[in-house]
């Protein structure tokens, strides 16, 4: 367990400082999903939850956003980004049953593999025991999961489940600006869509280009404008 502790720090640590509630657009479509997270600070989340939806639906955004509000109210939050097992090992789950909160990102990245599945299952049972609140992000449903160690698999699809869609391109803009006025600046609907027609269409990749944006703005002292946006995009 001792040697596992730098490596929970470094995770800890990692959360994004920008995956709030306040900084998600709330899309109509998944008013039900944020409603349940945030109602009464996320302490009406059940024991278990599942978050399932495509790549750049925000379900990494939300599983911070709970994990940061966890912290706000005095509790401990534990975020596995299973996308990176490449760079973790199974042993990073051992004694999560501490927490107050767990929450494994892209569950659907490690099943297949025995080692993880045993830990995952091994794990799942020490959080229910103890009572703590698991939730878990896939890019697929839970009935769609398939993991080789059945008993993990009805596991996945004991919880409360809910489909979290991908935002739409007006969706897209108004997430842009939410983001921009976080920062401190006001992007209008004509450099918005600018950005969105000429770039990576993930919110992710959006984002990024907007924090690039904002940076290019402060050194370069010019406002936010599509000559601008095109001055970026021509250096990048």
């Amino acid at each position: 367990m001792s040697d596992q502790i730098p490596h929970q720090f470094l995770l800890e640590i990692a959360l994004d400082d920008s995956a709030t509630f306040e900084n998600f657009h709330v899309a109509e479509s998944n008013a039900q999903l944020c409603e349940y997270l945030t109602k009464e600070k996320g302490a009406a989340v059940l024991q278990f939850s599942f978050l399932w939806g495509a790549e750049g639906s925000g379900r990494t955004h939300l599983l911070q956003a709970l994990c940061h509000e966890t912290q706000a109210q005095g509790g401990s939050a534990f975020y596995v980004p299973l996308h990176m097992k490449g760079e973790l090992t199974p042993e990073i789950l051992e004694g999560l049953e501490s927490f107050d909160l767990v929450c494994w990102d892209d569950v659907d990245c490690v099943l297949g593999n025995p080692e993880w599945e045993q830990a995952l299952f091994t794990l799942f049972n020490r959080l229910r025991d103890a009572g703590v609140k698991l939730v878990v992000s896939a890019a697929i449903s839970p009935m769609a999961l398939s993991a080789n160690l059945k008993d993990l698999q009805s596991r996945l699809q004991s919880g409360v489940v809910f489909h979290l869609q991908s935002p739409q391109d007006a969706e897209k803009l108004q997430a842009l600006q939410l983001r921009a006025i976080k920062r401190g600046f006001e992007l209008s609907d004509e450099v918005a869509r600018y950005v969105l027609q000429r770039n990576e269409r993930s919110m992710r990749g959006l984002f990024d280009f907007l924090d690039r944006l904002d940076q290019h703005s402060l050194v370069t002292k010019r406002k936010i404008t599509i000559p601008l946006v095109r001055d970026l995009m021509s250096n990048s």
